[in-house]
C-alpha cells in the first residue's frame, strides 16, 4: 500500500509545484495570445472573462460537491481538467478554441478552488491554516520564479511549449495527488444522502445563511466583488500595454519573453519578501489586524495602478508592475485568511467557494467593459478605468472593521480572541 503523505507538507508541496508549472505557462500564454493567435485588446479581456464565467458558473456547485462528497477527489479531477486546458490552448492558436481551454481551465479551478484551503483547514486546525496559507503564499512565489526562468527557456524555443509541457505537470500532478494525498479531517455525508440533491442544495443553503447571519462577511464579499472588478482589465492588458507603448533594450539580443521573464521574476522575489514581512507582523487570527493589513496593501495597489497606467518611461512602468505584484500576492492570502475566520467545517468550502465566486462575478462584468475602453479608446485608458474600480475598497474596509468588531466570537481552542 502506499504511504500518504502529511496534510502541511503535501499542502507545501501541491502549491509549490502548481505554482511551477503555472509559471511555466503564463510566462508565455499572453505573450502567446497577442503575438501568435493575434488577439485584439476586446479579445484578450474575453478571453478572461470566458474563465471567470465558468467560474461563476460552476463555482457554488463544485464547492458544494468537496462539502458534500471529498476534497481530496474534487482537488485531484480539478487538476486533470486544468492541464488538459492549458495544452489545449498551446495546441491552438485560434480565439474561439483558446475560449474552450478557458472553460476547461476555470471548471477546473473551480474543483480547487474552496476545497484547497478546507481540506487543508480540516487537516490542520483554523489556527493554523491562516499561517499555513501565507506559508503557502511564499512556497509560491519561490516555485513561480524557477517556472518563469524554465518558462523563459522553453518559450525562447518556441512560445507554445511552456504552455504545452506546464499543462501536462498539471495533469501529471493530479496523478501523484491521487496516490499521495490523505484525507483525514473531513468527514463526508453518509453513503445514503451522497445522491441527494436535498443534500446538495441543503448545504448550499447553510454557506448562504452563514453569509446572510454576518454583516461582516457580506462587506468582506463585496470586497472580493471590487477586486473581481478592476482585475480582469490590468491581467489581460498589462502585457499589452508594455509591447505597444515601450521599447525594451537590447531588443535585437533578447525575445519579449525574456524580458518579461525577468519582470516577473524580480516580481516573485520582492513578493516573496513583502509576504515575509507580513507573515511576521500581522496576526492572521485576528481578523481586525487581517482588515487592516488589507486596506494597507490595497491603498499601495490603487496608487501602482495609476502610476502603472500612466508612466512614461519603462522604468516606472516596471516599478509599479513589482509594486502591483507585491500587494496582489499579499492580499491573496491574507483575504482567504479573513473569509476562513469563525467559519462552520460543513459549510467552509461552499463559503470559500463564494468568495471566488463574487470575484468572478466582478471580472465577468468588469472584463467586457475594459476591453470595450481598450478597443475604442486606447489600452492606457482602460488601465486607469481599472484604478478607478479599485479606488471604493479603501471605503469599505472601515466599514467591515466596524461590523466585525460587532459580531460574537464562537468559542473554541481553534480560534483566538480579538
Amino acid at each position: 500500500m502506499i504511504r500518504k503523505w502529511k496534510a502541511y507538507p503535501l499542502y507545501l508541496t501541491m502549491q509549490g509545484a502548481l505554482a511551477l508549472f503555472t509559471g511555466i505557462i503564463f510566462t508565455a500564454s499572453s505573450i502567446y495570445q497577442v503575438t501568435v493567435a493575434g488577439l485584439t485588446p476586446l479579445q484578450l479581456v474575453l478571453v478572461g472573462t470566458t474563465i471567470e464565467l465558468s467560474i461563476f458558473i460552476f463555482e457554488i456547485p463544485t464547492g458544494v460537491v468537496a462539502d458534500v462528497y471529498s476534497r481530496r477527489l474534487s482537488i485531484i479531477f480539478g487538476m486533470f481538467l486544468i492541464g488538459l486546458g492549458s495544452l489545449v490552448e498551446g495546441t491552438f492558436p485560434i480565439f474561439w478554441v483558446i475560449l474552450l481551454a478557458q472553460i476547461l481551465w476555470g471548471v477546473g479551478y473551480t474543483f480547487t478552488s474552496g476545497a484547497t484551503e478546507a481540506w487543508i483547514t480540516d487537516e490542520i486546525g483554523e489556527a493554523a491554516a491562516g499561517r499555513a496559507f501565507l506559508r503557502g503564499n511564499q512556497v509560491d512565489q519561490i516555485a513561480s520564479l524557477a517556472g518563469i526562468g524554465l518558462g523563459v527557456v522553453l518559450g525562447s524555443l518556441r512560445i507554445s511549449l511552456p504552455i504545452q509541457i506546464g499543462g501536462l505537470l498539471i495533469a501529471l500532478l493530479g496523478l501523484f495527488l491521487a496516490l499521495f494525498m490523505a484525507e483525514t479531517g473531513f468527514e463526508p455525508a453518509p453513503s445514503q444522502e451522497r445522491n441527494s440533491w436535498q443534500k446538495l442544495a441543503h448545504t448550499f443553503r447553510e454557506g448562504v445563511g452563514t453569509v446572510r447571519t454576518r454583516p461582516a462577511l457580506m462587506t468582506i464579499l463585496s470586497i472580493g466583488l471590487i477586486y473581481g472588478l478592476y482585475s480582469e482589465g490590468y491581467d489581460r492588458l498589462w502585457t499589452k500595454h508594455i509591447l505597444d507603448r515601450f521599447t525594451f533594450p537590447l531588443a535585437g539580443l533578447f525575445q519579449p519573453v525574456f524580458w518579461f521573464g525577468v519582470i516577473r521574476a524580480v516580481g516573485m522575489i520582492l513578493s516573496v519578501g513583502a509576504a515575509e514581512l507580513v507573515r511576521r507582523r500581522v496576526r492572521t487570527e485576528q481578523a481586525v489586524a487581517v482588515a487592516r493589513a488589507c486596506w494597507a496593501v490595497s491603498a499601495v495597489l490603487v496608487i501602482s495602478l495609476f502610476g502603472f497606467a500612466l508612466a512614461n518611461t519603462l522604468l516606472v512602468a516596471v516599478i509599479a508592475i513589482w509594486l502591483i505584484s507585491m500587494s496582489r500576492n499579499v492580499i491573496g492570502p491574507l483575504y482567504t485568511a479573513w473569509v476562513n475566520q469563525r467559519l462552520d467545517s460543513r459549510v467552509r468550502a461552499t463559503v470559500l467557494s463564494m468568495s471566488s465566486q463574487v470575484d468572478a462575478i466582478g471580472q465577468v462584468a468588469g472584463g467586457p467593459v475594459v476591453g470595450v475602453i481598450g478597443s475604442r479608446l486606447s489600452v492606457q485608458a482602460a488601465l486607469i478605468a481599472s484604478g478607478l474600480t479599485l479606488s471604493p475598497v479603501l471605503l469599505l474596509f472601515p466599514r467591515a472593521i466596524r461590523l466585525n468588531n460587532g459580531e460574537p466570537i464562537q468559542r473554541g481552542p481553534a480560534i483566538s480572541e480579538e
